[in-house]
Order: structure tokens, then sequence, then C-alpha cells
């Protein structure tokens, strides 16, 4: 993934709090051997310090994979919009000169995936998965001897990836005049289609940070 410095995370609490703020499902990335595409597997999964966790069902294909090389990348997107070129127009261009572009935030994590098969272990990681995902903890006890979890252990695998490189993109135009992205965001607003809203308080949130970019 290519960062411009203008959008480049301002600090590793931004994309943590962005993923914190339900950014909790993406893609998992994985090898192929020589002469075969990657693997792409949309999953959720739950932070859980300096790891990811994660659980895929047993036949998944994608497992032979991982074995092969763990070396994996899981990618999550999300406050995304279409800008139109007319809007980024520049006074005295016209409209129609002015060129369009994606807003979107993005993180990628390099990771290590170690699979986790014992029972016990892969009940520990169930539960730190329902801790994140059900926090009021309305569900059944999560063991090994009980259903209904018990009795589905066998038929799901589990992953740890140990994080070894974050990689954060915010791309919200910040190298951009203030009144520019200001009149973006409020037309975002307006026009307010599918992640219009949050893509246009990413922008406002760093524009209050950055105000005018200065190289």
């Amino acid at each position: 993934m290519f960062i411009h410095p203008w959008d480049a995370a301002l600090d590793e609490a931004e994309w943590q709090t962005w993923i914190a703020d339900g950014h909790d499902f993406g893609l998992l990335s994985v090898n192929g051997p020589l002469g075969h595409a990657p693997a792409v597997v949309p999953t959720h999964f739950a932070p859980d310090g300096d790891q990811l966790l994660i659980h895929l069902a047993r036949p998944n294909p994608v497992w032979e994979w991982i074995e092969y090389d763990p070396n994996v990348t899981f990618s999550v997107i999300g406050d995304y919009a279409f800008v139109p070129g007319p809007w980024r127009a520049g006074p005295g261009i016209p409209p129609t000169d002015g060129v369009p572009t994606s807003y979107y935030a993005a993180v990628q994590f390099v990771c290590q995936a170690r699979i986790v098969d014992e029972p016990e272990a892969k009940a520990e990681l169930l539960r730190r998965q329902m801790a994140h995902f059900q926090p009021d903890g309305d569900h059944a006890p999560v063991e090994v001897d009980q259903p209904p979890y018990g009795r589905m252990l066998p038929g799901i695998r589990g992953l740890r990836l140990d994080v070894a490189e974050v990689r954060a993109k915010f791309k919200y135009d910040d190298h951009k005049p203030v009144d520019h992205r200001t009149t973006v965001a409020d037309r975002l607003t307006a026009r307010g289609q599918a992640l219009d809203e949050p893509t246009a308080r990413q922008q406002r949130r760093r524009l209050d940070r950055i105000g005018p970019w200065t190289p």
C-alpha cells in the first residue's frame, strides 16, 4: 500500500482508535504456492495485544497455504467514498477538469500466522473473541466439554496472527487547502450515500488535527 506523507497516520493512537471504533472485519491474504494467486478470506477478528485472533472452518482450503507460508497480511478498509471531479476543481479551473479520487481509511497488519488446534487453546481463543464481540457475556460458556461450543470445536481451527508491522493510511486530501477540505466534507454530508457521513467525519477529524498541510 503506497502512502503519501499527508495520508500517513499521525501517530499509532490514530489507527488504534480507528480499529477499536468498530472496524473489526477485514481480509486475510495468504500466499499461494508458486503459480497460484493469493487466497483472500473475509472474516471478523479480535485484537489481543500484539495479536489478531481469528477462527475459520476446518474445511477451508486456506489452511494448506498457511502451513506452506505463514507470512500473511490482514487488511481493514472503511470510511470510504468516491469524490467526483467537480468537487476537486481548484479556483479558476472548469469543474469538468477536476480530477476525481477515492477517500478511505485502511490499516494493514503484516503478520506471522500460528495455527491453533489444541481444544482448550481453541476454546480460550473463542472466549477472547466473545469478550470482544459480546462483552455483555450473553452467551453460553465456551468449554471443551459443554454444549454448544464443545461439540463445535472440532469443526474449526484458530489463528493467532503475530503482528510484525502495521501500515496505516487515511486518504482525505489533507494536502489540499483547508477551505477545500471543509467544502468536500460538507458535500459528502449533504450527499449522504453509503459511507459518505463517516467519511466526512474522518476528513473533519483530520482537518482539526492537521490544519493547513505543511511538508
